[in-house]
Parts: structure tokens; C-alpha cells; sequence
């Protein structure tokens, strides 16, 4: 038995007694009207990971029909995030979360058993440029081009300004078009939220107009149990104002954001969140949302808008009073990622209007859910069911990980790149050849 395998079983042992796995149940919790079951309170959470042992030589994920699948970068070191440049450039960020002390039992056990899952690695601290000059679906030239980062995250281009996201800030880089690497330093943008970091992923996106820029921060804990000081500027998303340097919140309550994107119809915010852990096995299911701005989306003290989180203390039911359900539930645990609109992509009328997200896969569910990347179809800038799987198959037969999806974009050719972060591999997807 590999090491990997004895740690889940002893994992197993610890659990037993006071944690029972919960059985899956068959209520709906994907869509816009997800039937919440009610919270089951145990000791400590369900703990299923899949072992990461990453993909064997000609194996890949599966795609929907009509689609096919093909590795677009490989040897990469943790490839988390995606961002594609006019010139049909891409971005990806090498990255890992940044040093960080497990306190307490159970911190250190899951510090512990989470290295199974790939999450382990030390952060290469990179952003690499890959280049598909013959647009043959393969990026031919794999380079560094920004080093020397602080596990960093989103990334985006206004003008000749390209900005990145690190752990603790925000920082701006001369961008000239065609460049295969900055070797400037990093203006300091602004300061982000940073210290324990129990979430430390900050995504990017700017306004159309380029004058805003927002950024996702997540909550340093799961539901506030290390004091609601620490929570300051967090769970939120920041909107900052380009010109004048300013940042405000825009958003609150907001477990763990990550990608965000435009809706074209409606031109709306939307983002994916990270919902909260320890109630259960479909609850509470990460969603897909509009966000508002100046709204309150219930984190800590409730969940899909007014079911109160009885765990928090001290309540504040004034805010209770005023959380925003989200919009479409995408399932227990799944761990809503990444995000893109369909804006752009040639693959078909069943992809043409909605949105992609990377589930990166439950580590405390079973049996497990995510592990995939899927579509959630739009009409009139709204989110339809059923969801569509588009990747699948990053779970083999023992239940191990071969690969997780994490950040997703649409590449200047139509089709959707994946970032596969156990994999090391950016993931493309196009029409299949008829």
C-alpha cells in the first residue's frame, strides 16, 4: 500500500467514531430553486479525498459529444489560473498557496492528508507565457514571464498595463503586445487582505470601460471561528478604481469567490462561490451568481439568503434580514473555481449563450462530486437547467485524481482552455472534426 493510501486510511480510523459519512441524498441542490436539506452537525467533517496521482502516459479527460479534448500545454507546475491576451498569448499562473502554520487539531490534519490531493506543493511563484503561433491547437512556445511572484492568482490587461493578483496585493506590470517576458518590478497597486489566509486565491477582472477592477477575496476560516476580526475585508468582493487608486467594498458575505465574469446580455457581475463546510453532505452547494452592488450574501450567520448558520456566534439577524439567496446552486462541495462566459466560443449552438466553471472536486463529500468542468446555459441573462458536463473523467475507477480542473477561458480561436492543476497540463477543448 502506497504511503498516499495508508495516511487516508489511519485519516479513516481518526474519523470513524465521531464523524459518520452522510449518505447522498436525492433532493435537488443544482439549479435556481435548490431543495436544501436540513444541516447535519458533526464533530468533525466528512473526509474523502482523492489521492492525486495524475495522468498515465495517452490519457486525458473525456469531453461532451461533438467536442474533443487535447492537451494544449504540459509539463507545467501547478497551472491554476488562465487569462488570454489580444494577441491570443496566454497567461498562466504557476502557483500555490503561500507558507502557512496549521493551529489546531483539526487544521493540522487536514494540512496533513490534503498533500495526498496535490495541494501540497511548494508555489513556483510564475506566471508562463504559452504561444500557439500556427494555431494548431498546441502552444509551440512555453516561457517564464513573470518570476519572483507571491502565490499569485487572477490577472488583467487595461491598455499597456497588465495587473496581477498576488496572496497580500495587487500589482501592476508594463505590458508591451508580443513580449515573452517582464522583467520590470511590480508597482504596488494596493494592499489585499492576507495573513492566515485559509483562502489566499484572488482573482481579477476589469470593468469594460477599464476604469474599475475588481478582486475576489475569500474568508479566512469557514465559518468565522477564529473571530470575526480576522474576517475584516474578507469574504468580499473589492472594486477598485483605477484612476485614482482607490478600493471600496463591493460586495460582502461571500464565502470564497473566485472567477468572475461579465454576463453580455445584461452586462452583470457574476462570480462562482466556495459555500461553507461541516453541515452535511449537500450542504451548503457552491453557486453561480449575479453580484450586486452594496449586497450581503449571508456568510457567516446564514446560507441562500435567511437559513441561519446556528453555529456563529454572536447572530446578527439584522444582516440575516438583508442576505441575497444567490442565483443557481452548482451541488454540494463541488468546489466552484473557475469561470468564464461563452462569450467568444465556437463550439456549437448548445455552448453559445451561458457560462463554463471548473469544479475542482470535494475533499469532505462522499461520494464525491465536482471533478469536472461544466456549462450552465443562459437565456435573456438568465441561468437555465439542466447543467451540461463538458471535461469529465478526472476521476479514475479507484476514485483517484488524475487530474483537477481549476480556471477556465475562452482562447482567441473559440475554444476553452482548462487549467488542470494536478494534471500540470492547460487542457484545450474544440468542435470534434466531422
Amino acid at each position: 500500500m502506497k504511503l498516499g493510501r495508508v495516511k487516508l486510511t489511519i485519516l479513516a480510523l481518526v474519523l470513524a467514531p465521531c464523524t459518520p459519512f452522510a449518505a447522498s441524498t436525492d433532493v435537488s441542490i443544482v439549479g435556481p430553486n435548490p431543495e436544501l436539506p436540513p444541516p447535519t452537525h458533526t464533530l468533525l467533517p466528512v473526509v474523502d479525498i482523492a489521492p492525486a496521482i495524475g495522468w498515465a502516459p495517452g490519457s486525458k479527460p473525456r469531453a461532451s459529444e461533438g467536442l474533443a479534448v487535447a492537451a494544449f500545454a504540459r509539463a507545467l507546475d501547478h497551472p491554476r489560473w488562465l487569462y488570454v491576451l489580444p494577441n491570443g498569448d496566454v497567461l498562466v499562473a504557476e502557483t500555490n498557496a503561500p507558507p502557512r502554520e496549521a493551529s489546531g487539531f483539526k487544521a493540522k490534519l487536514m494540512k496533513f492528508v490534503m498533500k495526498d490531493a496535490g495541494a501540497g506543493v511548494p508555489s513556483a511563484n510564475r506566471i508562463t507565457l504559452l504561444r500557439d503561433a500556427d494555431g494548431d491547437g498546441t502552444a509551440e512556445l512555453q516561457v517564464p514571464f513573470i518570476e519572483e511572484l507571491n502565490s499569485p492568482f487572477g490577472m488583467s490587461l487595461v491598455g499597456n498595463d497588465l495587473y496581477v493578483a498576488n496572496a497580500d496585493a495587487v500589482l501592476r506590470f508594463p505590458y508591451v503586445a508580443g513580449a515573452t517576458r517582464i522583467t520590470a518590478k511590480g508597482t504596488h497597486v494596493t494592499d489585499l487582505p492576507a495573513g492566515r489566509n485559509h483562502h489566499w486565491t484572488k482573482s481579477l477582472l476589469a470593468s469594460r470601460d477599464g476604469q474599475k477592477l475588481y478582486v475576489t477575496v475569500g474568508s479566512n476560516s469557514n465559518i468565522a471561528e477564529n473571530g470575526i476580526a480576522e474576517e475584516e475585508g474578507r469574504a468580499a468582493i473589492w472594486e477598485i478604481d483605477l484612476p485614482s487608486g482607490n478600493k471600496r467594498l463591493y460586495a460582502t458575505g461571500l464565502r470564497n469567490p473566485n472567477g468572475m465574469a461579465w454576463e453580455h446580455v445584461t452586462q452583470a457581475l457574476w462570480t462562482v462561490v466556495n459555500e461553507r463546510d461541516e453541515l452535511g453532505n449537500d450542504l451548503v452547494p457552491d453557486y453561480l451568481t449575479s453580484v450586486r452592488r452594496g449586497a450581503f450574501y449571508g456568510w457567516p450567520y446564514s446560507y441562500w439568503g435567511n437559513h441561519v448558520d446556528t453555529r456563529v456566534e454572536p447572530q446578527r439577524p439584522d444582516l440575516v434580514a438583508s442576505a441575497v439567496a444567490p442565483d443557481y446552486a452548482l451541488g454540494g462541495h463541488v468546489a466552484a473555481l473557475g469561470l468564464c462566459t461563452a462569450e467568444g466560443a465556437r463550439l456549437g449552438a448548445r455552448f453559445a449563450d451561458g457560462m463554463f466553471v471548473g469544479l475542482h472536486g470535494s475533499w469532505n463529500r462522499k461520494p464525491k462530486s465536482g471533478y469536472k468542468v461544466v456549462f450552465v446555459p443562459f437565456s435573456a441573462g438568465k441561468p437555465l437547467t439542466p447543467i451540461v458536463d463538458v471535461l469529465t473523467d478526472f476521476l479514475d475507477a479507484e476514485g483517484r485524481a488524475q487530474g483537477r480542473p481549476v480556471g477556465v477561458a475562452i482562447d482567441r480561436q473559440g475554444g476553452l482552455l482548462v487549467a488542470d492543476d494536478v494534471g500540470n497540463t492547460v487542457w484545450r477543448i474544440s468542435l470534434a472534426a466531422r
